[in-house]
């Protein structure tokens, strides 16, 4: 079956050959997330939104285990509705099983159909381990002399001044 071609208003005008950086990644994510882990980047994206504002800092959807049953009748497989694995970061996780079945409710509101009929929780950290970095070391030389001459004519300090960090930053750099 060949993909499906985004909805677009009939009569608008979409150029040929372009497309969104986000359909492509979508596209190129949504087929190995669905494989591997049974969730798609739209549940991904939406997961604050999902979650709530009490839960969208601390848990993250890992994946969907979809249980098949094949119908002794027909023989034909059938989709039940599935276990989603969420991560949780420490003691929340006490709070999110106790929202388990308001959960469970949004989580298939936002598929339309019940999709989910129970939630594992995994207690690991969820939240990004803020790592302080060394500014890096001034330029000296003929580098900072080049800088200084790429930035000389830009009028707005500001701007100046993030150009000099990431110039410093790409100029200092060991190779």
């Amino acid at each position: 079956m060949a993909p499906s071609k985004p909805y677009t208003p009939k009569g608008a005008y979409t150029p040929k050959g372009v497309r969104q950086i986000s359909e492509v990644a979508n596209g190129l994510l949504d087929p190995v997330l669905a494989k591997r882990a049974g969730i798609s980047t739209l549940l991904l994206g939406s997961w604050d939104e999902i979650a709530g504002e009490a839960f969208a800092d601390c848990t993250r959807p890992e994946k969907i285990a979809w249980p098949r049953r094949v119908s002794e009748m027909t023989g034909e497989s059938r989709h039940q509705p599935g276990v989603l694995t969420i991560a949780c970061d420490g003691a929340r996780a006490l709070f999110l099983a106790h929202t388990e079945g308001e959960l469970v409710q949004r989580i298939n509101g936002f598929f339309g159909f019940p999709a989910i009929d129970r939630v594992r929780i995994v207690q690991k950290p969820v939240t990004p381990v803020n790592r302080t970095r060394r500014p890096p070391r001034p330029l000296t030389g003929q580098p900072a002399r080049h800088l200084e001459a790429l930035t000389a004519e830009i009028e707005d300090e500001g701007l100046k001044a993030a150009l000099t960090r990431l110039g410093t930053a790409v100029l200092g750099q060991k190779r």
